[in-house]
């Protein structure tokens, strides 16, 4: 349990929705560990997105950036 005053390490989330049913399932889990925060509101999460997959690659040549 995370107590009053307590300092946490923010939880740094790669979001990569990718193709198929990964662009269905990805906003559902953040939605769930949104959900946990509520219960929980010093549980510190970032979520940082990436348009990785099919669609990049077409558009790119490449699966993600380089150095990814």
């Amino acid at each position: 349990m995370i107590e009053k005053g307590e300092i946490m390490a923010t939880y740094q989330i790669a979001v990569i929705p990718g193709d198929g049913i990964g662009q269905e399932v990805m906003p559902e889990g953040m939605k769930a560990l949104r959900a946990v925060q509520q219960i929980m509101p010093g549980l510190p999460l970032e979520f940082a997105e990436f348009p990785w997959g099919s669609d990049y690659y077409r558009e790119h040549g490449a699966m993600m950036p380089e150095g990814a």
